[in-house]
Formats: structure tokens, C-alpha cells, sequence
């Protein structure tokens, strides 16, 4: 028997980076939200590495921040320290990554859902979701409350009927000690949603105490630090210092002489791992001719003495993991505060789900984060940022906003799962873009904040800023265009001292900057009536100059691209009708039921002459229906 608790306009259930973006997207966008969590203390919870972005990843972030959501800001106002990546190669893998103070990163995210206008946060469990004719209408929590909401979004992290597992020791229980959430997966399985089992780990916690640091090599911050948001502009902070050390064959030994004590090899872990974060016994089993391994020693704070073992995630016996640990230089008397282990929890098949995040049986049903099989809190975040936009232009009765994969890193993840599906914790990589080149991090705001501001979540001060910052990219491009630089002797002299080739004819000042060996700044001596422009700006125009060929080439690609992309696929299409589709093809459209060719030409088993059939078809049917759905 329930009782009534409350009447809402969307319901997230989750609190975790995907239910801390989707709340406070739909409550910025006017909408009454209620945000379910079964522990307060878990807002914002970093249950892994305390870190924020990474290769590709920092990308996702960037975007969520140009698209109006928090991680950005979050953690630039809570980062101990900051690391450009991959700066010896191009800018299109270029990747921010920031060490967490992950306390402070929770009681600021919290702070700011506290203080969030139309949204409502409680700490309870929802354990049943109330879906009439195939439509949401609200939830049922643990306690016997009865939640009304026109939208919902499940954005249930790890927590789903999740199990703890140590060696031979495993238990009913959710992150760093948290409880599971045992009730929800079985309504979700009686309304008709496919479920399926993924696993996920982490290493252990170590004192900082029992450390010898003299043995190790120190990782430490730029010393210039770009910020994640845009909004942040410079931001300097006294930096925490990393460690590096290795595993070494005494490491492997240990690791061997127990490998049977691995759930992961002993078969006791039945959920399927992630491939490109495995544990340090996968490393070591997969790869026999290493010696040795890179594992790095974060800080998780600065109040307290806890050291994340990055690069060790193990699920081995915990007397095992001390042995193990041990035999590392630096490591030799290490204490362990937190065991590390394995987590195997419930997920969906992310095929169930539109592009829009909405489930495709169940009206008003959302899905973001680790429940669509993803991994890490990047990827989480900027789903759960999507889902909350989409729910709330579902109770506008606007269309939704869909990502192309020419536009986003955000746009690639959501196609690839939406689309491919993925049989393992997906992890978002630079390679899995095509246009990466045009995707770059530095870019973020030109490519997204006026579709943020266009759905209505960004903000009209960070939209103005984003317009200035427009304005004077271009403007200062124009200008390097339009200003000529002679051969005269004293340029030349310059360009010689600058170890640049002299000049033969006057050009440009932007074509002369494109040199590989000279940038906008070396130039100032030929250009001394300069605006003052920020660094960020100067970024922009030194990437945009030298890359300019390749970047024409891309988007000339993309062009190619949206032929199909827009070609849309009448929505009430029927794959049985087109005869000439091969059997698996049918069956595949049938499921993913793709919104354009593009999208049907990335089903797995839909072929080339399967999409010229489907042309074909798709032509005749325009022509009898009298509608051209070509955008």
C-alpha cells in the first residue's frame, strides 16, 4: 500500500554524474524535477578514479559545459591538479584531465543541486515504475511513496541488484560500501525492458603514510592551467603532485601463483568486463611479455591521507592484493585502506532506446549513464545532460535535440550505442570519431552553446560571452587576412632570426604563420598594433591557421556525410514490406528502427546493397504517401 508523495514534472532516479546533469537540466529549463537518491552522501560520488576527463573524455566534458551543464565548472573549481595530454601530437587528441579533491567535487555538485531552482532532492529508493498503455506515469519508492511524473530518467549507475566481489568472498552491495538497489531491475524486466549483466572494478586505497615517494617518479600539474569551462577564464591553484612506478616480475609472480583465485578466471564473475580498463591480472594474463606496468599514485584530496592506486584495478583475494602491492618499488609497506574489487550490476541494451535517450516502448522513459552500458563519469555525464534536455523538450512538445556524429564526441557515444549497441562497458576514444579533427576540445563552444541556448539551458550572460568569443576569433582572422607583410630587409631579418625562410613576395600575415616553426605569438615583432586577446583565443586562431587544408578536407567529408543523414526514414516504415531486403536486415531496422540512412548504413549486418534497396523503397513510398521526408 503507498501513499501519495508528490506530483512532478520529470523524475530522475540516481544521483550519480548522469542524475546530476539530467536534474539540473530539466529543473534550469523550468520544469518541477525530483531527484531520487538512496544515499545523500552519494551526489556526485567518485566510487573510481579521482580524476575528471582524460583522453577524449576531457572532449565530452568540454561539451557539456559548451551545451549549459556543471562538470566543467565543477571541477574547475575543485581540481588539485591539471594536465594537458598528448600536447607532443595534433590538437584533435589533445585531452584536459584533472585530478579531483573528490569530497570537495561532491559537496559543491550537491550545493548547487540544493540551491537549484524547481528541483527537489530526496533520499529515497524507487523500486517500481508505474508505466500505463506504455507511458511513465510515475514510481514507487521503498518506502511506500508514490511519485507522479510526466517524464522519467533512469540514471541508476552501477547500483542495479549490484554484487561486491573480493576473490572468493562476494555480497549484495553497491560502491565503497554503499547498499544495492535490489528492487528495480524486475519492474524494469516486467515492462518489457531487455536487461543484461556488466562488470566493472576498481583498485585499492592506500595510506599516503606507509608510501616511499623517494623511490618513485613525480607527475606534477601545468604550470599554466587551462580550465575546463568556458566560463572559468584563468584559474591558478597550488597543485597536488602524482607518482609513477611500475610492476615489476615479482608483481606478476604473485599475480600468477593466484590467478585461480580470480573470479574473473575462476568463473565466478559472470558480467563482461570492460576491455580498455582492465584489471592488473588481465594485464598481466594478456599480456606475457611485458615486464612491467606504469601504475600511478593520485591523491584523492587534500584533507586526506588516501592515495588511489591507478592502473591496479584487481578483484583478487584481498591477502593476495597486499602481497601483490608489496612487491612495488616504493610500495614495499604499503597499507590498504579500501580493498579493491570487482562490481558486477544489471544494465540495459542500450539498442532499446532512441537517439533521443527515450526508450522506444515506454513513452516518457529515459535512460542515461552507466545503465546504457557505458563507462566513466565523462560518458555518464554527457547522457545524462542529453536525457535531461530531451525530457524536458518532451514536456514542451518540442523535438528533441539530436547530436550528429560530425558534431560531437556526445553525438558519436550516443549513435554508437544507440546504433551498434555495445557488448561491454563502452568507453568513449578518439578514435571512435570520424571527424575528429573538427571535434577538437578547444572548439567545444563553437560547435555547441547556440544549440544550448537555442534548447533553452544556456544561459543568456554565457551566451553573450560565447558571442564575443566568436566575434573575436573572427575578427582577428580577418585581420591576419587583410594585413600584408613585405620582403623588405628588416621583416626578412626577423623571419631569419625566427629560423623562418625569408620572404620573396608580400603575403599575409596569416598565411605566414601557417610556417610549421612560427605561431601568432613569435610574429608580434611584424605585428605590433595587435589587439589584446586571451589565450584561448590565441589557441584558436594558431589551430585554425595551420590546420586549415585538413579541416577543409573534413568538413567536405561531412558534406558527404549529411547526404544520408538527411535523408530521413518515414517513421511508420515497415522492413517486412521491402522485399528485397535480406532476412538480417530486416530484422536489425526492424529493432534499431534508425531515424535516417545514415544511422541504418551503421547497423552491424546491414549492408551497402541493403541501404540501395532501402533507397529505392524509401523513393516510392515518398512518391505514394505524397511527403518527402528529405530534411
Amino acid at each position: 500500500m503507498s501513499y501519495f508523495g508528490g506530483e512532478y514534472e520529470a523524475i530522475v532516479v540516481g544521483a550519480g554524474h548522469a542524475g546530476c546533469e539530467a536534474a539540473l537540466a530539466c529543473a534550469r529549463m523550468g520544469h518541477k524535477t525530483l531527484l531520487c537518491t538512496m544515499n545523500l552522501d552519494s551526489i556526485a560520488f567518485m566510487p573510481c578514479n579521482p580524476n575528471i576527463g582524460g583522453t577524449a573524455k576531457g572532449h565530452i566534458v568540454r561539451e557539456i559545459d559548451a551545451l549549459g551543464g556543471e562538470m566543467g565548472v565543477n571541477i574547475d573549481n575543485t581540481y588539485i591538479q591539471s594536465r594537458m595530454l598528448n600536447t607532443s601530437k595534433g590538437p584533435a587528441v589533445h585531452s584536459l584531465r584533472a585530478q579531483a579533491d573528490k569530497k570537495k567535487y561532491q559537496f559543491r555538485m550537491k550545493h548547487v543541486l540544493e540551491q537549484q531552482e524547481n528541483l527537489y532532492i530526496k533520499q529515497i529508493e524507487v523500486i517500481s515504475l508505474d508505466v500505463e498503455k506504455d507511458k511513465v506515469k510515475g514510481v514507487i519508492t521503498k518506502n511506500g511513496a508514490y511519485y507522479s511524473g510526466k517524464v522519467i530518467i533512469l540514471a541508476t549507475g552501477v547500483y542495479l541488484k549490484s554484487k561486491i566481489i573480493i576473490g572468493e568472498v562476494n555480497y549484495s552491495g553497491g560502491p565503497n560500501g554503499m547498499f544495492a538497489a535490489d528492487g528495480l531491475s524486475q519492474s524494469l524486466i516486467d515492462n518489457g525492458i531487455t536487461i543484461r549483466r556488466f562488470k566493472t572494478g576498481t583498485p585499492s586505497r592506500v595510506n599516503k603514510r606507509s608510501i616511499d615517494f623517494s623511490k618513485m617518479v613525480i607527475q606534477s600539474g601545468d604550470e599554466v592551467v587551462t580550465p575546463f569551462s568556458f566560463m572559468s577564464g584563468d584559474i591558478e591553484r597550488d597543485q597536488v603532485p602524482c607518482y609513477l612506478t611500475y610492476t615489476n616480475e615479482e608483481t606478476h609472480d604473485v599475480i600468477r601463483n593466484n590467478i585461480n583465485r580470480s573470479p574473473i578466471y575462476n568463473g565466478s564473475i559472470a558480467g563482461i568486463g570492460p576491455r580498455y580498463c582492465p584489471s592488473i591480472e588481465d594485464k598481466v594474463m594478456r599480456f606475457p611479455d611485458k615486464d612491467r606496468h606504469q601504475i600511478f599514485i593520485e591523491p584523492e584530496g587534500e584533507n586526506t591521507e588516501e592515495m588511489y592506486v591507478q592502473g591496479m584495478s584487481s578483484s583478487l583475494p584481498e591477502e593476495v592484493q597486499v602481497k601483490m602491492l608489496r612487491t612495488i618499488e616504493g610500495l614495499e609497506n604499503v597499507e590498504i585502506m579500501r580493498t579493491a574489487y570487482a562490481i558486477e550490476y544489471d544494465c540495459i541494451d542500450s539498442t532499446q532506446l532512441k537517439l533521443s535517450l527515450e526508450f522506444k516502448a515506454i513513452e516518457g522513459l529515459f535512460g542515461a549513464g552507466q545503465i546504457n552500458g557505458t563507462s566513466g563519469y565523462e560518458e555518464a555525464a554527457g547522457q545524462g545532460l542529453i536525457a535531461g534536455i530531451n525530457a524536458a523538450l518532451k514536456l514542451e512538445e518540442r523535438e528533441p535535440l539530436i547530436l550528429k556524429r560530425s558534431e560531437s564526441y556526445i553525438g558519436v557515444l550516443i549513435d554508437d550505442l544507440i546504433t551498434k549497441g555495445t557488448n561491454e562497458p563502452y568507453r568513449m576514444m578518439t578514435s571512435r570519431a570520424e571527424y575528429r579533427l573538427l571535434l577538437r576540445q578547444d572548439n567545444a563552444d563553437l560547435r555547441l552553446t547556440e544549440k544550448g541556448y537555442d534548447v533553452g539551458l544556456v544561459s543568456k550572460e554565457r551566451y553573450a560571452k560565447f558571442l564575443n568569443r566568436k566575434k573575436a576569433i573572427e575578427d582577428e582572422i580577418d585581420r591576419l587576412k587583410k594585413l600584408q607583410i613585405t620582403n623588405k630587409k628588416e621583416v626578412n631579418d626577423i623571419l631569419i632570426n625566427l629560423n623562418s625562410t625569408d620572404l620573396k613576395k608580400p603575403i599575409s600575415l596569416y598565411e605566414l604563420i601557417k610556417r610549421p616553426e612560427l605561431d601568432y605569438q613569435s610574429v608580434i615583432e611584424l605585428d605590433k598594433d595587435r589587439p589584446v586577446l586571451s589565450r584561448d583565443i590565441i589557441e584558436e586562431i594558431d589551430i585554425i591557421s595551420k590546420y586549415e587544408g585538413y579541416i577543409e578536407k573534413q568538413l567536405e567529408q561531412v558534406k558527404q556525410f549529411s547526404k544520408y543523414e538527411n535523408k530521413i526514414i518515414p517513421p511508420d516504415i515497415d522492413y517486412n514490406d521491402v522485399n528485397s531486403l535480406r532476412i538480417e536486415a530486416k530484422q536489425k531496422l526492424g529493432k534499431i528502427r534508425p531515424l535516417n540512412i545514415g544511422q541504418a548504413s551503421r547497423i552491424s549486418g546491414v549492408s551497402p546493397a541493403d541501404i540501395n534497396v532501402l533507397l529505392i523503397y524509401i523513393e516510392q513510398y515518398n512518391k505514394k504517401v505524397g511527403k518527402d521526408w528529405k530534411r
